[in-house]
């Protein structure tokens, strides 16, 4: 576990990430904002928050995907882009990887579940029920 000092530190690497997923991030910058190497800064991050700085990029960005893909009516090209993926190839493999369905799978069953067409009530449909269900598609 990280000192105080260094958990601060980390934390603003941390921070750093979150407010700037969208964006290309090297670990080399991350960890220079929270001033430490990049070797230092990957390992204590592990240790710390049990990923790396790039599994949480990956799940940060598929978290807003999912929003994305529920709420809006974005093309998953657009999408793609909007959390910062360069290809789709790419964010569709990391989606299906994480969520464990495909991204555009993924907006067409939660949109059934919605009376209102091509647009998901977040209230309407407790989130666990939401996994749940999409759960039993991946089997």
């Amino acid at each position: 576990m990280a000192t105080s000092y260094k958990f601060e530190r980390l934390n603003i690497g941390r921070d750093y990430i979150a407010n700037n997923y969208q964006a290309p991030l090297s670990l080399s910058g991350i960890a220079k904002c929270s001033y430490m190497s990049p070797y230092h800064f990957l390992r204590v991050f592990k240790d710390t928050y049990g990923e790396t700085p790039n599994e949480f990029l990956i799940r940060l960005r598929v978290e807003q995907a999912k929003k994305m893909l529920i709420t809006g009516n974005f093309s998953v090209s657009e999408i793609c882009e909007e959390v910062g993926y360069t290809s789709l190839g790419s964010f569709s493999s990391l989606f299906l990887k994480q969520v464990g369905v495909a991204p555009t799978l993924y907006r067409r069953k939660l949109w059934a579940l919605s009376s209102e067409a091509y647009r998901f009530p977040s209230q309407a449909i407790p989130a666990c029920y939401a996994y749940n269900f999409l759960g039993k598609l991946s089997n």
